[in-house]
């Protein structure tokens, strides 16, 4: 089985980069969302860009944004992945991927019921993230994954501590980690790392 993948979002601080260039996770995101204390401008997100590492991929986070203000970042290669997280329907994601046919779309669903999972599970995203709502850094009942069958990126309160029995228990496709590895609201670098250091150490998973 394929090793879960990482991914450290948020990122809105020169330092940030540095910290991730030197933990080494797989995905890097940034936040396009002004309501967001992570929100980042195109222009600031272009730096963070420059100064990470090629191989991590960035993936941009738009709640609700406008199609050409994703497909204008993505084409100017700012980020790698869109992640929608937002009301976006199938719709939407067709719409999107008709523009950017080679980009690779995640959508992300808040898990409240079974009922929600089922809409993940339908999903036309290429890859479908679980979280219990945006941002707000706590758990939902990871017993309701039991019923879902395709991949996905499990979000929402994981920390370096819990990770391990995350993966161990799921399988995630990838985890996707926020403010789990901040302190005092600001990215970390012992806890970026560590929280890499715990997906390392699952090889075997």
């Amino acid at each position: 089985m394929n090793r879960t993948k990482i991914k450290i979002c948020g990122l809105f601080r020169p330092c940030d980069a540095e910290f991730v260039n030197s933990a080494q996770p797989d995905f890097a995101g940034f936040v396009f969302y002004e309501k967001s204390r992570r929100n980042v401008t195109p222009q600031e997100a272009r730096k963070l860009r420059e100064a990470i590492r090629p191989e991590i991929r960035t993936v941009g986070v738009f709640v609700d944004a406008p199609l050409e203000r994703i497909a204008a970042l993505y084409r100017e290669r700012t980020i790698g992945i869109v992640q929608l997280h937002g009301g976006e329907d199938d719709f939407f994601i067709e719409r999107l991927r008709q523009t950017l046919p080679r980009a690779e779309i995640w959508k992300a669903f808040k898990i409240r019921s079974a009922k929600d999972l089922l809409s993940a599970e339908r999903s036309c995203a290429d890859r479908v993230l679980l979280d219990n709502g945006y941002g707000t850094g706590k758990c939902f009942d990871w017993s309701l994954i039991r019923s879902l069958s395709r991949p996905f990126i499990l979000a929402g309160g994981l920390t370096p501590r819990n990770i391990p029995e995350a993966v161990s228990r799921f399988h995630p496709y990838a985890v996707d980690v926020s403010s789990g590895v901040e302190k005092d609201g600001l990215k970390d670098r012992d806890k970026i790392a560590a929280a890499v250091d715990a997906i390392r150490s699952m090889e075997e998973y």
